[in-house]
Parts: structure tokens; sequence; C-alpha cells
């Protein structure tokens, strides 16, 4: 018996804080925006469109994005004006179907296989989602609609800003055969390369390789790759997100040695713990140390302990001991820390409970 197919819906909001701040003073609209606090160490949170057509994108350094539109406007984010907006997005979701997985304030996947609305079809209901949210939070936001989760994704940035585009099951592979195979999730620069040492460049060139030339070179990321080169993604829409990590970290007013870095971690810790002892019912198993170079470059060294850290002190030494494995010069200079723990499990994973034998023994 054949699999049912699912009805997937990408929504994903618009330049989003940039344009919360557009619409809430229109001396801004139609100005290059960029929504980050001013400084050395800042780093763009968002940027409108117009900004955009200059270069300007997130994660940036708020200097490059100064020297690249020096007529924009530098705007501090208003992080709970966005939380509150997102709300009012999500409730519009929920009118629609209660099989909604966040990805960040500003975009979401929706599995529309069924609807609360009785809408005709998928394409009906992202219409009237994106209709919705223009009426009742002034914003725009681009959907788009497919089998999947990963052609969902693709398709809502295919028309953006304020657009709709669908791919049916029977135009996913003439979608996907042209795209460059940078298009596909999981494919960054390095796999890029790799990819072109083998004469591959686009989709199409990668559905030809078989799987087992593509497992051989890359393992089980090759089958990944064979599949996706295929649209074919089994993930489900998760209504709940298992944590993957709990992090704190922070950028520093002026760059320091990595000997210099121990009160910071310890203080980061504590705040990682407090997050971690809200968790109810899961474990971290790992430790995470995060560092950033003064010419950003990032680096993350991790340690799964016999023993896993009861407390913040825990926490603090192993990712203090950490540094150890950054194998830079003394001098080099870092502007940023970052201490996390990940690796959760249930805490009555059989992984939980042979650690306990384990420790017991």
């Amino acid at each position: 018996m054949s699999t049912p197919i699912r009805k997937i819906v990408h929504v994903d909001m618009d330049a989003f804080y940039a344009s919360v701040e557009q619409r809430d003073d229109s001396a801004l609209r139609g100005r290059p925006v960029v929504v980050a606090w001013r400084g050395a160490r800042s780093v763009v949170c968002a940027a409108s469109y117009e900004a955009r057509a200059y270069g300007v994108r997130s994660a940036m350094p708020a200097l490059r994005a100064e020297r690249l539109c020096p007529q924009a406007v530098f705007v501090a984010p208003d992080f709970a004006r966005y939380k509150a907006v997102s709300r009012q997005v999500r409730e519009i979701f929920a009118r629609h179907t209660d099989v909604i997985e966040p990805l960040s304030l500003d975009e979401a996947y929706l599995d529309v296989s069924v609807t609360k609305t009785g809408l005709a079809s998928a394409t009906a209901t992202a219409q009237a989602i994106r209709a919705a949210i223009r009426e009742e939070t002034r914003l725009t936001a681009s959907a788009g609609v497919a089998p999947n989760k990963f052609l969902a994704k693709i398709a809502s940035d295919w028309r953006k800003p304020d657009g709709l585009f669908v791919i049916r099951p029977a135009q996913v592979a003439a979608f996907l055969v042209p795209l460059p195979v940078g298009r596909l999730p999981g494919v960054g620069r390095v796999m890029e390369g790799r990819l072109a040492e083998l004469g591959v460049r686009t989709v199409g060139e990668l559905r030809a390789y078989e799987l087992t030339l593509l497992e051989q070179r890359f393992g089980r990321w090759g089958r990944r790759l064979h599949e996706l080169a295929r649209g074919i993604d089994e993930h489900p829409v998760q209504t709940e997100r298992p944590t993957l990590q709990i992090s704190a970290e922070d950028t520093f007013e002026r760059d320091l040695r990595l000997d210099q870095l121990e009160p910071h971690i310890g203080r980061l810790a504590e705040k990682a713990w407090a997050g971690y002892q809200r968790e109810h019912g899961r474990i971290a198993r790992t430790v995470v140390l995060k560092l950033k170079t003064a010419d950003f470059r990032t680096l993350t060294r991790s340690l799964t302990p016999p023993l896993r850290p009861a407390s913040a002190a825990e926490l603090a030494a192993l990712a203090c001991a950490l540094r150890e494995r950054v194998d830079l010069e003394p001098d080099t200079l870092y502007r940023l820390v970052g201490v996390g723990l990940s690796g959760f499990v249930d805490a009555d994973s059989p992984v939980v409970q042979s650690d306990l034998f384990a420790a017991g023994r």
C-alpha cells in the first residue's frame, strides 16, 4: 500500500525584524534598515530588502554593513515586540492545523494534509494564511507548498518577498534537476567543492550517480544526497521539537587570549546550567565549548565525559579543559566564547541507565 502524499507548507516572514520596524515607524519605510546595535562588536540581526540590495546580510559584522551601506538606518533590536508579532502569526497557523513546527520567530512548517478549515487544497490554505498575516499584522510572508519539508522550504524562497510557490508531486523531478547542488539542505561550500571534484554541480548530475558510489564516497551522507536529489524527505512536521542544545555565549568588549577566558566560561556555564535545570525528562551527555577568533573564525570543541556534570561548576571545569584541544597560537585573540550542553537523550534511555551502572561500579 502506497504512503499518502503529505501536503507541507513552509511559511517565512519577509525580512521579519526589519519589516516590523518599518511597519511601526513610517519614517523607515522605503529606507535601508539594519536591525543591530552599533559598535565594533555588533552583528546584524536583520536587514530590510532596501539594505540587502547593498549586500547587507544577517550575521554580518555591523561595521561591515555600515561600510556597504553608509546611508543605512540602524535600529536596536526589540525582541519583545518581535515575539509578540510571532505569537500573532502562530495563532493564524493554528486556525488551519495543529501540526506546526516552528523553526524560529519568523518561520515554520505546517502539515496541512488535513486542515481545520476544509479548504480545497494546500495552495488555498497557504493563500489564506498569507492573506490573514497581511490583514492582521500588516506584514508580508512568503510560502512554499510541496510534498515534503525540504522542498517546501526551497519553494518559500523562490518568489520572495511576498510570494507563493507550489511544487506539485508530478513536478518534483523537473524542478530539482537544474538546481545547483548548493540548494540542497546540508550541502555547504565544503560539500559543494567535494561534489564539484566529481563533476557534480547540479542536482541532475547528482541524480546520475549510483547510490553505492555515493555511499562509498560520503558514507551515510551519500544515501541522504541520493534521496534529496530525488526529492525524497520522510521527516514529518514535528509539533514538539526535542532539545538539541542549551547554550550561552557572549561577545567581549575587547578581544581576549585563551588563557583569559576562564571567568567568562564560568559565568556562561552558570547561565547554560540554569537553562538545563528547566529541562524535564531529558539528559545532556556532551559539553561544548564555542570560540570565535578576532578574524571571525568559529571553532567548537566537545567532550562526552564518562560522568556527566552535576553542577554549573563541573560544567565550567569541563568547558575550561576543552581549551587544551584548541591548537591555535597562544597569542590568538578571541571575540566570543560560548558554553553549551548537547547530546540530549531521554532520562530513561538505555544509554543513561548504562552510564549510571558504570558510575556505580
